[in-house]
């Protein structure tokens, strides 16, 4: 949860802070915060490029069924415009951003809210922090125009999804518990945050901002407790051979 009303404050972290901040990032592999796909284009047949050009591209890239499936809509239907766009699973609690040609950029994990669920609590925006429930901090599910703005309360940019319920994504806190949990394999510990994704510096840095600076981005959150159809109204599956879908 990002705070919208407080005036910008300048901080500074406790010593102690930055030292673990510090020693996670010399012991943590790159890897774990950070996956950069740069895409380069393979010689193939006219056939074979028009159908490849329909669906998401991965390359390497682990990613689960329901995202692969809302990517290859994406890329198919032309739902992003020309934007490009960003697929959050909140179950594998990674975030995947393509380009708008559904090509993946980069991908990396996320913290999320403490709670399960894809909806927004009513008036939750204009909450303090220290006001809402366990049960109320909720990253809803969706699709989202990005646009970027400011954490009043820490002073720098922020990726807002959701403006008015305060959502947005944005360089992980540099906490000990948020540190360790983004770093660890298993997404079971990511469910931290009041709702906001929190993301690696680099991510954000480095693949998600500038993506949003330069075309735009369309962020598509993925559902919990609910089918995609009745999330993304004009959702379907594309059907096409797995090989395709993967590659």
């Amino acid at each position: 949860m990002t705070d919208k009303n407080d005036k910008p404050q300048a901080t500074r972290p406790r010593r102690a802070l930055v030292a673990v901040a510090a020693a996670l990032a010399l012991v943590l592999p790159p890897s774990l915060y950070f996956a950069y796909h740069p895409f380069r284009a393979t010689a193939t047949s006219p056939a074979k490029v028009s159908q490849a050009q329909r669906l998401a591209q991965f390359g390497s890239e682990p990613a689960g069924k329901d995202v692969r499936r809302v990517a290859n809509w994406v890329a198919a239907s032309g739902d992003n415009g020309t934007r490009g766009f960003a697929i959050l699973d909140k179950v594998g609690a990674k975030v995947f951003l393509f380009d708008a040609q559904g090509r993946l950029q980069a991908a990396a994990p996320a913290l999320l809210g403490a709670a399960h669920g894809d909806e927004t609590v009513p008036g939750i925006g204009d909450k303090a922090l220290k006001d809402i429930t366990l049960e109320e901090r909720t990253t809803p599910a969706g699709r989202f125009i990005a646009s970027v703005g400011e954490s009043s309360s820490r002073g720098e940019d922020v990726v807002w999804v959701d403006y008015d319920a305060a959502v947005s994504m944005h360089r992980i806190i540099k906490v000990p518990e948020r540190l360790e949990a983004i770093a660890t394999p298993t997404p079971d510990d990511n469910r931290m945050s009041y709702g906001c994704i929190n993301l690696p510096d680099e991510f954000y840095e480095k693949a998600l901002r500038p993506a949003v600076d330069r075309t735009g981005v369309v962020i598509y959150i993925l559902p919990e407790t609910r089918p995609l159809e009745q999330t993304f109204a004009s959702f379907r599956d594309v059907e096409s051979p797995t090989k395709l879908a993967q590659h």
